[in-house]
């Protein structure tokens, strides 16, 4: 089985088909200039000592520092990380924002630890990685499994370890410690500009009905955006099953639900179906909120949806991006679709850099022209080279990266 870094590299073979990549930037995508592992020592909350294996990757920082997410999870380990560093590296470039890729995570099951455990595991990742970590370097954001309290933790142990006032290093920060207006739901908001900005290219109808995998903080949102504009959430998923509901679902119910069951399955008056079946419902847009590989070439002939949109890191593998590309089904690709999350991350990070702090409308006014712009770029791209969006992302990125690799 392929890891999801040999996934992406097979991608960026794919873009190569559309626009032939010069062989010394091939190259540099293809391994990363750092990868960074520690084995975190944390004492538990019994007084004994756990030991975690950490890892931050910085992939490639021709447009500027290092960005990407820490992710808390039981499956992480350093080639996903690699992969997800990849991914930001393409997405910051397709966004057009100052930064380049990078990308942190943790092998842990965060639920199973308390929260003082969680606030020791995430100091630990500091000390760790101090040293490669700062404003003009390296500036990790929330992933899967964090949060901003996460980010306010990693900020306040970066200033003991440093003494670095900014706070600019971390981002996705809570509001009271030097967090942006709008961080916490930019990953959905962003998707959803590039949504109406690509609906018409689509062929979607005005009000469509919309399936979202993943119930996490980007999936609750998502249905939450998408229901506030008259569209219709006939179905969620989480890991314990999915939900379907033809007349449309509560997003805030649902959410109301899952707090206290634990899970969306069995939400009242719904259809309670197995975990995977998302991806089979019938509807206008499937929107992959979760983890990558989720569409693979043994599953996606049972998609039903007439076009997707990833929120979720690399849901699609290229096998699967083929075989929707011939059937006619578009995939809005996840280098666009959910760069709003890094790009309000970056809006942050500036606002902390010049002690700025931005309204939520002028926040939204600058994500959105951010996404239309980059949306109507790879539109126009994928139509030129009668190609799929995500070729076409890849093409606006690796001309980008190559400009500033000349000026380099």
């Amino acid at each position: 089985m392929e890891t999801p870094f040999e996934q992406a590299l097979k991608q960026l073979e794919r873009a190569n088909a559309v626009r032939t990549i010069p062989v010394g930037l091939r190259e540099r995508l293809a391994k990363p200039m750092r990868e960074v592992r520690a084995n975190l020592a944390v004492r538990m909350d019994d007084g004994s000592t756990r030991f975690f294996e950490a890892y931050r990757v910085q992939h490639n920082n021709l447009r500027g520092p290092f960005k990407g997410g820490i992710r808390f999870h039981s499956q992480t380990d350093i080639e996903e990380v690699r992969a997800l560093a990849f991914w930001m590296t393409l997405k910051c470039t397709v966004a057009g924002i100052p930064m380049g890729g990078g990308k942190g995570g943790i092998t842990v099951d965060p639920k199973a630890l308390s929260a003082g455990e969680r606030e020791r595991l995430s100091r630990a990742f500091v000390r760790a990685f101090a040293d490669v970590l700062g404003p003009q370097k390296d500036v990790p954001a929330p992933d899967v499994n964090t949060t901003a309290e996460i980010m306010d933790w990693m900020t306040d142990e970066f200033q003991n370890a440093t003494g670095d006032t900014t706070r600019a290093t971390f981002t996705g920060k809570s509001l009271a410690n030097g967090g942006s207006e709008g961080r916490g739901t930019a990953t959905a908001q962003g998707g959803f500009f590039v949504f109406e900005a690509l609906r018409a290219t689509l062929n979607l109808p005005a009000s469509c009905t919309v399936a979202i995998q993943g119930f996490g903080n980007a999936g609750t949102h998502a249905a939450e955006i998408w229901r506030a504009a008259g569209h219709r959430i006939v179905a969620v998923s989480d890991s314990k099953g999915t939900i379907f509901m033809a007349e449309g679902l509560d997003p805030a119910a649902v959410e109301t639900h899952k707090r206290a069951t634990g899970s969306v399955a069995n939400f009242p008056g719904a259809t309670t179906l197995p975990a995977e079946a998302i991806l089979a419902t019938e509807c206008d847009l499937l929107i992959p909120a979760a983890l990558e590989g989720q569409f693979r070439a043994d599953n996606v002939a049972a998609v039903r949806a007439r076009a997707i949109l990833e929120l979720a890191n690399g849901p699609t593998t290229p096998e699967a991006d083929d075989a929707l590309f011939a059937r006619g089904i578009p995939v809005v690709p996840d280098i666009l679709a959910n760069a709003g999350g890094v790009t309000v991350s970056t809006f942050e990070w500036e606002q902390n850099l010049k002690g700025e702090h931005w309204a939520e409308a002028d926040v939204f006014a600058r994500l959105q022209k951010t996404m239309n712009d980059a949306a109507t770029a790879i539109a126009a791209l994928a139509q030129t080279h009668h190609t799929d969006l995500r070729r076409a992302a890849f093409t606006l990125a690796l001309q980008r990266l190559e400009e500033a690799l000349e000026k380099s």
